[in-house]
């Protein structure tokens, strides 16, 4: 007859340690609405962002984004998304005037062209995401 052995019961375990952060829901930032409005022209824009407060300096060129037509759909971009201040150049003069200043937005993908003419982006309607 085989003898059994006793073996004392031992307690395991493992501490977790999440690899990456892992927001709660509504936790990882704000998101600006806003409408493509801006009318349609030559749309430019500038490396200033709209959050630094100060306009761009009248008669800049800006870079090139395009041939601009608005989509009139309505955006929600994450709030760190690429806003930059640019201008529609209705007169073809390829010169920064007051008048066509808007904001633009380069889209999720980062190439694309979207301008508001509603430049206090303070007061854009804002979600959590």
């Amino acid at each position: 007859m085989t003898k059994k052995v006793y073996t004392k019961p031992e307690l395991k375990s493992e501490a977790f340690v999440p690899q990456t952060h892992v927001a709660a829901c509504g936790d990882s930032g704000t998101v600006y609405k806003f409408t493509c409005d801006a009318p349609r022209g030559t749309l430019y824009y500038f490396r200033d962002k709209p959050a630094s407060g100060s306009q761009p300096t009248i008669g800049n060129r800006g870079i090139w984004l395009g041939n601009y037509h608005p989509c009139s759909a309505f955006h929600e971009a994450e709030a760190q998304s690429d806003f930059y201040w640019g201008y529609v150049d209705y007169n073809h003069n390829q010169i920064f005037e007051k008048s066509e200043l808007v904001i633009v937005w380069r889209g999720q993908k980062g190439w694309e062209g979207h301008a508001t003419k509603n430049l206090d982006i303070n007061s854009w309607e804002t979600a959590k995401s």
